[in-house]
């Protein structure tokens, strides 16, 4: 408690006044005013197309305002590009990573603005990289935030947890004094989150201040000082962590209570309609076998590395298999590839939508109808522009994307509306299975809420579900029976009835 008081009489180190932004066909921002005090970490939550990532974007230099003002340390504080707002010491760290793979750490942390030194005994413009400097930099930078890396280590050997730190790192080169946390979490463990917060509050005790957006309400408890509240591109409310909770913030993000955000409805299973055997795969996944109903939603839980991912490719025909056998309606399956396993009614929903699910810079329309053309073309190839508008405004309107324009770039929406637009192509095909792989991820309550609906509906139609998910809430308030997986195996299998986070964390274990 002492430390929100003293958080309270600190100046504001950036201030936004009456903030607007548009967009064609969107109103970003309306009126945005916020704080970031010294020395705090204020939270900045709402429903995917809130208007948080656009603000970030605008503190950050990527997008001018179209009004309004921000000051700096009392100075206004313009920025015309990321680079401009490193120099004035603030940095953002997106969820998706920037790092550049086939790179070092220690190239990835200076690149773009190396240190040089003069080759002639004084100073002169003939200047080349000083590697010594940048590594002793780094080192520093790492034993800060107390952590010990391998800088010639190349990017792509390391993992989620590790990729994250050395993005943290690279803005502390800048001597960044602002940070800027787009879900930073999303994709890490309970351990690796655990590093994360004790790397934030190391750099809150030095007095670095930091905005954190996040959809996981439970953190914003955990770690923020502050929080404020984006709906429709307004600012709601600002508020002490401590005054309010998560009910409050629900109905400030959402303009509702969400009593029901697992609408769980007990359903008749049916008979098997698909049956997985002897699923092998190097080491990753090991003599795997199960059976999935008609109308039954089955999850797979498991640890990062259980190889749940590998087991819904490895079925689908995405990753090549050792050994496979499926038999679909009583018939004998061989997978070959994704195109033969959809015409056979399953679908598969990846976890990471922006690389393989969906098509960034084309349309609503294209996203959404791609993989069903012969549904909206002629005999000679011509596509029907009203239907396929029909198509995508039926599941714009099921999925409440937004905006539904069919016209509208998927690029531009916000992180939600994305993983709705991946949803909404699946279910063109009508698929008798879905497999959803981390189907909320990045997700906020509001969405998550809606995307569970759907996922209850379609088990109602007759359709079945297979849902990965590292949500255990999640798993226990949507599936019907629970697969747990360690280490490429199914190590256990519990009903509704035998369902507890205990139970599944001891087998994941």
């Amino acid at each position: 408690m002492v430390r929100e008081a003293v958080t309270m009489e600190r100046n504001a180190v950036l201030t936004i006044e009456a903030v607007d932004k548009h967009f064609p066909g969107v109103q970003a921002l309306i009126d945005v005013s916020m704080d970031l005090r010294q020395g705090e970490v204020h939270a900045v939550c709402g429903e995917n197309g809130a208007g948080k990532s656009t603000l970030m974007k605008i503190i950050s230099g990527v997008y001018p305002p179209d009004r309004g003002s921000m000051t700096l340390n009392g100075e206004p504080y313009t920025v015309v590009n990321p680079h401009d707002a490193h120099s004035k010491g603030i940095a953002i760290i997106y969820q998706e990573s920037s790092l550049f793979p086939d790179l070092t750490v220690l190239e990835n942390m200076f690149m773009g603005h190396e240190i040089m030194r003069s080759i002639l005994p004084f100073e002169s413009p003939f200047k080349i990289i000083d590697h010594h400097a940048m590594r002793e930099k780094a080192e520093n930078v790492f034993q800060r935030l107390g952590m010990r890396i391998d800088l010639d280590a190349v990017v792509s050997t390391l993992g989620v947890a590790a990729k994250q730190m050395v993005e943290i790192a690279k803005a502390l080169t800048f001597d960044s004094q602002i940070l800027i946390l787009d879900e930073p979490t999303a994709a890490l463990t309970s351990n690796e989150v655990e590093t994360l917060f004790a790397t934030i509050r190391r750099l809150r005790s030095e007095g670095r201040s930091m905005l954190y957006i996040s959809h996981r309400l439970d953190e914003v408890f955990q770690i923020a000082d502050r929080v404020t509240v984006l709906r429709d591109g307004r600012c709601i409310n600002t508020a002490q962590v401590k005054d309010v909770n998560r009910d409050k913030l629900v109905s400030w993000m959402v303009g509702r209570t969400l009593s029901n955000l697992y609408p769980k409805e007990i359903l008749e299973i049916g008979d098997v309609i698909l049956e997985v055997r002897g699923v092998c795969q190097g080491d990753l996944l090991k003599n795997i076998s199960f059976k999935l109903r008609r109308s039954e939603i089955l999850g797979i839980a498991g640890l990062a590395g259980a190889g749940r991912t590998e087991l819904a490719q490895a079925i689908c025909g995405l990753t090549d298999p050792d050994q496979a056998e499926l038999i679909i309606n009583g018939h004998k399956f061989r997978v070959t590839d994704y195109r033969r396993t959809l015409e056979r009614g399953i679908a598969y929903i990846s976890e990471d939508r922006q690389a393989y699910g969906l098509v960034l810079p084309m349309t609503l329309n294209v996203n959404i109808t791609h993989k069903v053309l012969k549904k909206i073309t002629n005999a000679i190839g011509i596509i029907d522009p009203s239907q396929e508008q029909k198509i995508t405004q039926t599941f714009a309107d099921k999925l409440s994307i937004k905006p539904s324009d069919g016209d509208f770039i998927v690029n531009n929406l916000s992180g939600g509306n994305q993983q709705k637009v991946s949803v909404a192509k699946s279910l063109a095909v009508e698929p008798q299975i879905l497999i959803l792989d981390e189907p909320t991820r990045g997700v906020d309550v509001g969405a998550k809420s809606e995307i569970h609906r759907i996922i209850c509906n379609l088990a109602k139609e007759g359709k079945s579900i297979i849902l990965i998910s590292s949500d255990l809430p999640e798993i226990l308030g949507m599936c019907d029976r629970v697969l747990v997986m360690k280490s490429g195996e199914i190590v256990g299998e519990l009903s509704r009835e035998e369902l507890s986070q205990e139970r599944v964390l001891s087998m994941a274990l």
